[in-house]
This record gives structure tokens, sequence and C-alpha cells, in this order.
């Protein structure tokens, strides 16, 4: 077989490519039953979100991006505490429940989790993270037909059952030539990567039980004993997780968001989607139906693959080291999973060439689109893509990465950069490392290095607003503080953020904050000018920014002033469409 015997690399690159042609086939044409998902979910946190969500999924299938006869759908947390994906995952299932009946019980159904907020990579938050944009594509693709693109062949290989994804990651595989994966026996079936121990650490591991076969296989199915969530390396040992290279030395496994493993090391087998068969859902939709409502976090990979296996114990439902928030009622909910899970097989899938991609932050995103060979490579992701600009010259495989633009030939983006939706004039200069979205500027700008500009377009009393986010690309905006006082203590670009509120001649007081005085962050902080005209925009933001820089005062004063919370509440979805509509029918233009 071919693709047993070619490198890693190579056999996945093709294996991509081949989902990639088939599911641009499938674009905006009926799809053959069982040829497809019979149900997409997309779960959003909030009314606003899922309103959003709905208006990019009618575009999408007004300009035909999507296989049609599919039956897509939008589903919102309920508002009140946040459930987690654990949460989301049960409120689906009793959407589906609502709309279909039993029905339901003979789909194939794809949900993918996208209800946060996108703090750590806010060029996503006002639109989803499902719908961040990739370079590659006409039209470009969207991190929602990649998910499909690379599942293309788990539905006809599928019993009824449901396959829970996240929005912003990526699984890449390549299994021999007349193999396909199946999610065809009862219970859950989660497939498996091979990664480095420090992976491990931040993901989902399994312990598996023995295996006979000797022999090396780009596929194996395997019985898991136990579910291990985020364990620590010395965790990984004890449960016997831990592999040591034996006749599969010979293989470079690759894992996207670390360097790849060394041919000597030892590796775990780490967690990315899972499938459940209808009877498992049917019993997680009966014991929601039962609890009413949910006031806590759920972990769906935490919670429900934890229950699972002949090795699996209680002690995990104590541990509420990952959990954000700790309510009271947590721990009886997790205990309550666990046994009615408890005897439930969780069969794994082991793809050993495969790779797995996180692009959840603004560190992950430069780094993939930009200076990462090996996803350029599999994907076949551009520098140029759907843009009008002068072509960049490569640097030493670090280069910057134009997107859906429209760019003068004089204005220069440094290596390292991403640029989407966006419009640059003239005299525009990007430094490296930036993330400029949505953005319109025409006047002489200078975006220093490590920028992170993106503008929004609101609706505030009925009048078409606009306001534009600018800090820097590793400011944390997630951090907060409990108190006033402690605000010393958060940074923007790098620098005291009290100093820049001297700077910008702000005054220190509860009003500077929206939303819960008692956990103040950049994210809530209302330092953001609203203005009425987009490029106006751009321009007040940058000159905060460069204020910053410069440490030359520039006062915010006089304006109306924004958090990136409150932006999200006042966004203004149908004209960030139809500005990116306008940008890509002049491209299209261009090119005939």
């Amino acid at each position: 077989m071919a693709a047993a015997v070619a490198p890693l690399g190579v056999a996945l690159r093709e294996a991509t490519q081949r989902k990639l042609r088939r599911f641009s086939e499938l674009r905006g044409k009926p799809v053959a039953a069982g040829e497809f998902w019979d149900i997409v979910a997309i779960t959003a946190a909030d009314e606003k979100q899922e309103l959003a969500y709905k208006q990019q999924l009618s575009e999408k299938l007004k300009k035909k991006e999507l296989p049609l006869g599919v039956q897509y759908h939008v589903v919102v947390d309920p508002a009140g505490a946040k459930i987690g994906n654990g949460g989301s995952t049960l409120c689906a299932l009793r959407c589906l429940e609502k709309l279909y009946g039993d029905k339901w019980n003979s789909f194939t159904i794809l949900l993918i989790h996208s209800g946060g907020y996108s703090q750590r990579l806010p060029n996503a938050s006002a639109l989803g993270k499902i719908f961040t944009a990739l370079p590659f594509g006409n039209p470009i693709y969207q991190m929602l037909e990649l998910k499909l693109a690379m599942y293309i062949d788990f539905p006809s290989h599928m019993n009824p059952g449901i396959l829970v994804t996240c929005a912003d990651d990526i699984e890449l595989y390549s299994v021999g030539e007349c193999e396909f994966i199946k999610f065809d026996k009862p219970g859950f079936t989660a497939l498996a990567h091979p990664s480095s121990l420090t992976v491990g650490t931040t993901h989902g591991v399994f312990v598996l039980e023995p295996f006979n076969d000797l022999e090396y296989r780009d596929l194996e199915y395997r019985s898991c004993h136990r579910f291990l969530h985020k364990p620590s390396i010395e965790k990984m040992h004890q449960f016997d997780a831990v592999y040591r290279p034996g006749n599969i030395s010979q293989q470079d496994f690759a894992r996207g968001d670390t360097p790849s493993l060394k041919l000597d090391s030892e590796y775990v087998y780490t967690d990315s989607l899972f499938y459940m068969d209808h009877k498992s859902a049917k019993k997680l939709l009966a014991f929601f139906e039962k609890i009413g409502t949910l006031n806590c976090e759920i972990d769906a990979y935490g919670d429900f693959l934890q229950a699972l296996g002949p090795g699996a114990t209680v002690e995990y439902t104590r541990n509420t080291s990952n959990v954000t928030k700790e309510e009271a009622d947590l721990i009886d909910i997790r205990q309550r999973i666990f046994h009615l899970l408890k005897g439930t097989s969780l069969n794994v899938v082991v793809l050993n060439n495969s790779k797995f991609y996180h692009i959840g932050t603004t560190e992950e995103y430069l780094f993939h689109f930009t200076s990462d060979s090996s996803l350029k490579s599999e994907l076949g992701l551009q520098s140029i893509a759907f843009s009008i600009f002068s072509a960049i010259p490569e640097c030493s495989g670090n280069t910057s990465c134009i997107i859906q633009s429209i760019l003068d030939s004089r204005c220069s983006v440094a290596t390292g950069s991403v640029v989407e939706y966006s419009r640059l004039g003239p005299d525009v200069s990007v430094g490296e490392n930036c993330i400029i979205s949505g953005c319109h500027i025409i006047a002489t700008a200078v975006l220093p290095a490590y920028s992170f500009v993106c503008s929004l377009s609101l609706k505030m009393n009925g009048h078409l607003k606009y306001s534009t986010m600018a800090f820097g690309v590793q400011d944390n905006l997630k951090k907060n503080v409990k108190t006033l006082s402690d605000i010393k203590l958060l940074q923007f670009f790098g620098v005291c953020f009290l100093s820049c509120l001297d700077i910008w001649n702000l005054q220190v007081t509860e009003e500077l904050f929206s939303g819960n005085k008692t956990c103040l962050s950049l994210w809530n902080a209302r330092i953001f000018p609203v203005c009425s005209s987009l490029s106006d925009s751009v321009t007040i933001s940058l000159k905060m920014l460069n204020a910053i820089q410069n440490k030359s005062a520039f006062s915010l004063n006089n304006y109306k002033l924004l958090s990136i919370e409150e932006m999200l509440v006042y966004k203004d979805v149908e004209d960030m469409i139809t500005y990116r509509e306008q940008i890509f029918l002049e491209i299209t233009l261009n090119a005939k």
C-alpha cells in the first residue's frame, strides 16, 4: 500500500488533499443519502452569538459554500451559569429530540463546540471560532469547511450517533489506501494521536488495553482501559499510559502543536474528537431531563470519557483543578454522570500517522499561518490567499499571510504578520507578528510589531458605528483582578495598565469597567473609542497604541468608550458580512 511506505509528511499531505478535493466537489450541491452528515449542529454561548452564526450559515448556503440538503442547526446555551462543553452537549441532545422526536435515532450528527468568546484569539470573538478564515481556497475556507472536509469519510462508515468536536482544532490523518475509520461499535469511540508526554499534560490520555499485534499500522482499533484527563507525567507512568519506541521507531511521530517527537522519545496517545452511539446519547439525555437545569460547568472530555472503560474510578470527580468556577453541585453532578456511564466501553481508533493542531490563541494562529511549513504543506496554505497584493518575497520559511484583503502595492507587511478582511492604503506599514482584522486604513500609519488590531461594526441606538480593539498580541485579556487598587497588575502592550490610563487621561473608577465589578480585566476595560467611520476608528485606536509606544499623552476623554465585552453586545454582524462581501466582489472582479 502506497500510504504505508510513503514518508509520514507525504502520506499525510496526499490524504489531506484528497479529502479537500472530495469536499470541494460537494460544495453547493445536494448530497445523496448516507454520503454526508444528516445534521451539522454548532453550539453558541448566547442568543447574540446564535444569531451571528445563523446569519453566517445562511450566507454560506446562499453562496453555495456548503453541501446542500443537510440540516444545519445552531444550538444556544441557556442563559445563566456557564455549563461547559459537556452541558452544551446535553442541551444539543435535548434540542435535537425536540426538533426530530424519535427520528434522530437514525441520524449521523456532527456536533461542533463553538460557544466561547475566544478571548485568546479576539479576531474570532465577534463572528465565532468556527468561522475563522484560513489562508486557502476560493472562496476562502473557514474552520467550518475545513472540519467538514477532514471528516468527509466518516458519515458513510458510521452507525447512527453523534461525533463531538471543537471549533478551534484541526485533525489530519492518513490511513492505508483501502482503509477507513469506522465508528460502528457500541458505546463511545475516540481518535488517538501519538504525542509527547508534555502535550499529554494538557490533553486527555488513553490507557490502552494490551495489544497482541506487533505489526506497525497507520490505523489500529484498540480498547481503552481508562482515560486520564490532563494528567501529570508521573500519573501517565503510574497508569502505564507511556509507550517506548519499539518497532514503531522508524516513524517520526509529529504532532502539530509541538515539535516532532524524536525517534527515541517516549510517547502517549492523546485525544481529539469522540463519537457516541445513540444508546449512550439517549442515556445522557434521560439524565439531563431528570436534573432539569444545570448550574455548573461539565466537560465533555473530562466528565464523560473519564467515566468509561473497565479501569475507570470515581476519584476524578473530586478534582476541580481544571474548572474555572467551582459550583456547589459540581461534584454531585460529576458523580451521577460517572455512575450513569460506568461500564460503557471506550473504543479507541489509534492513528499512528496523524497530527493535531490547535488554533485557539494569537500565538498559535500566527505560528501556523506564517511560520509552520508542515501545516502549510499539508493544507496547501498560501501567503496571499484570495487577495489583491503584489507578491510577498518568501523569507526562510517565515512569511506574512494575507487573507481576502486588498492591499496597495506600496504598503508593507513584515514577516510573521496576518492581515484578514482588510483594506490597506499605500502609506501603511505593518510591523512583524501583527494580526490585522476587518480594518480599513487609508491614512499614513505605522503598526508597531506585535500589534493586534481588529475593527467591529456596531449598531447603537439604531445607528451604524465602529470601534477598533487594539492591544499587543501577547496581552492576556483573561487575566483579571478583583479591586481597582490591583489594576496595576494588568499589562497593556507590555506596559503597566495604570500607566496607560495616565497616558490616555482616563480616571480609575468603577465606571472604567463593564460587567462584573469584581472581575476587572482588559476584556471589560472601557478604553476603545466609538467612531462614525471605519477608517477613523482604526486611526484613533492606532493613536492609542502609538501613545503607549512613545510614552506621549493622547487623551481619550472626549470619546464614547466601550470594552471588548460591550462591543460584542453591540456588534452588527450584517454590516461586517457586507464589508467582507464588498472585498470579495472587488477581488473577484479584479481577477476577471
